[in-house]
């Protein structure tokens, strides 16, 4: 199979919270098409609210069987990639995983240790995975299977052949 590699850079954002419990967020704000060329965790922008980070490149795995889920998401309203982030310590973060396969994402949204964020997918990247679409999606016809008619008589008939004989002294 073909797969194909889309090289992505991530931004991160460190968030300040107002609750008693937690200081700030870490949360995947964007994805750059291609390789910037700024070494990871540069920080982009500050606010007093907010820090945003060139959190590091990842490569975009793209699988010919999953296909049909990439259309999924070229079709919805905001196509996005799916970008995990895993605590490698205190407070340091790197990429685990981005995605363009929405089941892949939701699925890593499920587990616990990791954050992920739905990003909106660049342009770019929407015309990469289209190509890659485009070339290897064939689509499958549904087939719903019938099942057999019960026939509710069919227990009685073998039950009747089947009975005990009372045991013999």
């Amino acid at each position: 199979m073909s797969t194909q590699l889309i090289s992505v850079g991530v931004v991160v954002a460190k968030r300040r919270l107002k609750g008693p419990w937690a200081s700030h967020a870490w949360l995947p704000v964007a994805v750059l098409p291609g390789l910037p060329g700024t070494a990871p965790w540069t920080r982009l922008s500050a606010t007093e609210d907010e820090e945003t980070f060139y959190a590091g490149a990842y490569e975009v795995e793209l699988h010919p069987a999953e296909t049909a889920h990439y259309g999924d998401n070229l079709a919805a309203a905001r196509p996005s990639l799916w970008v995990a982030l895993r605590e490698t310590g205190p407070d340091t973060y790197a990429v685990a995983t981005v995605t363009a396969d929405p089941y892949e994402g939701e699925s890593l949204a499920e587990g616990i240790g990791e954050i992920v964020e739905a990003v909106p997918m660049p342009p770019e990247i929407q015309a990469e995975v289209g190509a890659f679409y485009r070339a290897f999606h064939v689509e499958r016809v549904f087939h719903k299977r019938k099942r057999d008619r019960a026939d509710p008589e069919a227990l009685a008939r073998q039950g009747a052949g089947a009975r005990r004989r009372p045991e013999e002294p």
